[in-house]
This record gives C-alpha cells, structure tokens and sequence, in this order.
C-alpha cells in the first residue's frame, strides 16, 4: 500500500491564482523558526533550502503527546511570494515508517507549503510492523494520532513564519494515506477545506483478515496460482467481459472461474488452454468474491478481474511470482505482521494457522477499532463546507475497488444526495493508486483546488497515460463521477471511452 506521488506531482502552477496568499508582512526568517513553541513538540531543525525554482523553508519537528510517542514530522514552506497561500497535508503507505518526502515536490512547486509525518515510527521497511509490539500508543499514534500533531504543528509553524491565515488548507494521500484521508474527514472534519482520498484503506483490519481467508485457500494443498493460471484467467476474463487490454466496467463483468476448471481426464497442461484444479479454482473464486462468513454471505469483498497477469498487480501483491515466494508478496506481508502485532501481540504468530472463528473476529475487532476509518456520517464536514474526491483503479490487487463502492453507497445511505460535497471516481485498468494499462494520470489536488476555491464541482475528467503506463491501452481516458450502484450500466460508465489520437 504506498502513497501516490503522481497526482501531486502533476500540479500546474497556474493554481498560484486560484487562491492569493495571506496579506503581505515581514516574514520570519526560516533559522528563526527553531525557537517556536509547540505542545508537547519541538523544533529540532529550520533550514532554507532550493527546490527546483523556488526557495524553501525546511522545518523537522519531533512531537510527543504521550511518553511512548516519538512523531516525527517534516515541513516545507515556500518562502517570500513563491507561496500561494496554502497549504497540502500528504498521506503516507504501507505501515509508513518514514516521512513522504516524495510526495512534497509536487505541491511546493506550485506554491504550497507542504507536510507529512513517519506516523509516529521509523522504519524503511513498510510492511514491517513489530515496532508496535508492545506499544499500544504507537500503534494509536500510526492510526490517528500523528496525523492531528502534524496538523497543528504545520499550521502554527506557517502562521509563525508568514502572519495571517492560512487561505486554504487540503490532505492528500492514497493506500494508506487514502485511509487516513477519510480519518481526517470523519475525525477531524474542521481541519481541512478539502480531501482527495485516493483506493483508501480505510477498512483496513478487513484487509487483513480478507488476505488472511485468501492466503489460507490458496495454502490448500494444489491451491496456488501460478504464472499459467494467472495469464489463463486474464485471457479469459479480457475475452468475455468487452476483448480490450482493460475491462471498463468491472460490475458489470460476472466471471465465473468455474467455467475453467479441469474435466475429467483433463490435467493443466494436457491441451491447449489449459485449465484449473479443483483447488485453483476454490483460491481464484476466493480472490474475486472476497471473503465469506459461515453462512456463506460476502462480509468483505474480493478483487476486480482482468489484471491477473499483469506484472505489479497479483505477483506483486496477492500471489508473489512464485509458490515460494508467495509470502513474501506485499499483501501477505501485511496481513501476517497486522495479525503478529496488532491482533494478537505475538511475535511468533502464523496467520495461515489462524482459527478464522472466535479468535480471528477478536482480532479484527481490536484492530478496527485503532486503525479503521469507516464512519459514513460527514455531516460536520458538509458543514464545515468540506469537500471530497475519493478515486480508485479498477484493477487495484491491494485495496479491492468495490470496498470504495461499499463506502461511497454507506455515505449516501446516511446521507442522502452528497453530489454537491463529495465526488468518486473509479479508473478502468489501472492498478494501485498509479500504473496499469488504464490511463490515471489526473491533478486531484487541482480538480479539488478549483472546487473549493470556485465552487466548480468536478464532472468528466480526462485521465492521461504517465511514464511506462498504458501499454496496450487507449492513450487517456475520460472518467466519469460514480453514481452509484443503482444506476444502469450504460449510464454508468456512458463517458469512459477512449480519447482519440490526434
């Protein structure tokens, strides 16, 4: 689950005149913001620096709201008149562990003052999660807490260096980062002006124990999908549901991987085609249903076809390459060490040996409760005059899209019409949160930008093929607002069509 760093990155610098900066003053010099007094948090280095163009106050800050907290938090504030006036909260991926540095670029270049935090832990490695053995304010501090101290540590920082107000101020972040987007918005609904949420994994407890039942089917013995059934099922899957390089409208595609399973006298690799075991064909039906309670009901679903094969996409998360190095895919990796560290506080604990009864439903609850951010109800953020875009790949093989669909139908279920404050948009072919064969390439923060700042409620958007994506596919696409499952196909995804050469 990492952050995206292509929608920031494609800002434009012409937002510099969507919003005007806070009234001109002398402006505190970057060294001096070092003697700022924060709660609980300190300054522990300002220094200016170039960034592309532009010339940039760099600000690090440790906070410490309880005596396990170590959150340690990064700053960068155009200086002089390069900023415009506001400001980018950025998401992090996986367990984070490290600030998203990569994610500033984008946002300081076209003027904002960006920040992000390591979420309260430092770690290179971002499915590891042993940091939270036996460190409860920890694993508070990576689910919610870090965030808020960033927040307010940002904002009194700029203030302390510009004067004023902040003209507007907005949170980005995919994977991870998409989770804690819709945290800000349920949690924190005053603290930002806009939100993109991008494939949010802001059920992520059900993430773990959706890995964990498909993990286990495919453990079974003659279980594994390996490099021939993945190519078989994408084959057959592109062939039935619209014979392009991408599938436009997933819901609309009912494969069934039943129809491939081996005759009688029928082995794999006996003809041409090939086929599936019994065994393969329980683990492909478990990855595209999801996963099942014991009267057979769906409780979390499964992921989208018509990427199985693709490199990045199920070899890179549900299956690995290989039958041995499939725990070593990044899917697996999480769901063990969410299993090892936060359900169950042990080390030593195999999440493939899970009893998926009581202790399984212990576990998911407990980590619910400190990571999930499932609320429908953002009536405080419709008042505060918030405004959200959630987008998601169809083809993502981390996050499943239709767990996007599940949130965005909760919302208007409590809600009623939310078209005028919070906008979805599902990405044909593309996979977690960038690549794929479907063109993603969309400024989110833009689109976000012009909606608060001029009422314009995004419609159609034109979604373009970045660097190495696209192969086989249509040079862009045009992405329509989701709206909802109860409108016809053919409305549905009427404007997602290939925009012509030339």
């Amino acid at each position: 689950m990492k952050s995206t760093t292509l929608a920031l990155a494609a800002m434009s610098v012409s937002l510099l005149a969507l919003g005007a900066p806070a009234a001109a003053h002398a402006e505190t010099a970057c060294a001096d913001l070092v003697k700022t007094v924060l709660p609980h948090a300190e300054v522990t280095k300002a220094v200016s620096e170039k960034v592309g163009d532009k010339q940039v106050c760099k600000v690090s800050v440790t906070s410490r709201p309880t005596q396990d907290s170590d959150i340690r938090l990064e700053l960068w504030i155009p200086e002089s008149a390069a900023w415009n006036g506001k400001f980018v909260q950025v998401g992090n991926g996986g367990f984070a562990g490290s600030i998203p540095r990569g994610s500033f670029n984008g946002p300081v270049k076209a003027g904002y003052a960006v920040s992000g935090t390591d979420d309260g832990h430092q770690d290179a490695v971002g499915t590891n999660a042993s940091w939270a053995l036996g460190h409860p304010e920890k694993i508070t501090d990576f689910g919610w807490r870090a965030l808020k101290e960033t927040t307010e540590a940002s904002k009194a920082l700029i203030v302390a260096m510009k004067g004023g107000k902040i003209a507007r101020s907005y949170f980005a972040g995919c994977s991870d980062g998409g989770r804690e987007a819709l945290m800000e918005a349920q949690r924190y609904p005053n603290d930002f002006d806009g939100i993109v949420a991008g494939a949010p994994a802001n059920y992520m407890s059900q993430l773990f124990g959706l890995s964990a039942y498909q993990q286990q089917t495919m453990a079974k013995p003659g279980g594994y999908l390996g490099a021939p059934q993945r190519e078989l099922l994408q084959k057959t899957v592109l062939a039935q549901c619209g014979g392009e390089a991408l599938i436009r409208d997933p819901m609309a595609c009912h494969f069934d991987p039943g129809k491939l399973a081996c005759k009688a006298g029928q082995t794999p690799d006996s003809e041409k085609g090939g086929c599936l075991t019994a065994p393969q064909v329980a683990s492909a039906k478990a990855f595209y249903d999801g996963r099942r309670d014991k009267t057979g009901k769906i409780v979390f679903p499964g992921y989208s076809p018509g990427a199985e094969s693709l490199n990045g996409s199920w070899n890179a998360w549900i299956t690995g390459p290989t039958a041995e190095t499939n725990q070593k895919a990044a899917g697996p990796s999480f769901s063990s060490n969410a299993f090892k560290y936060f359900g169950f506080q042990d080390p030593n604990f195999d999440y493939l040996k899970m009893d998926m009864g009581a202790p399984f439903e212990g576990a998911m609850k407990k980590m619910a409760a400190a990571l999930d951010s499932p609320d429908p109800n953002l009536a405080a953020f419709k008042k505060h005059g918030g405004k959200l875009i959630q987008y998601h790949g169809w083809n993502d093989p981390a996050i499943p899209p239709r767990s996007s669909v599940v949130y965005y139908e909760d919302v208007r279920k409590t809600m009623g019409d939310t078209s005028g404050f919070y906008r979805m948009y599902l990405v044909p072919g593309m996979l977690h949160c960038a690549g794929g064969v479907g063109p993603s390439g969309v400024d989110w923060v833009s689109l976000l930008d012009t909606w608060v700042i001029a009422g314009k409620a995004p419609g159609e958007v034109t979604a373009v093929a970045g660097p190495g994506q696209g192969a086989g596919g249509p040079p862009s696409q045009v992405l329509c607002p989701f709206p909802g499952v109860a409108r016809k196909t053919a409305e549905t995804w009427a404007c997602s069509v290939p925009k012509k050469k030339g």
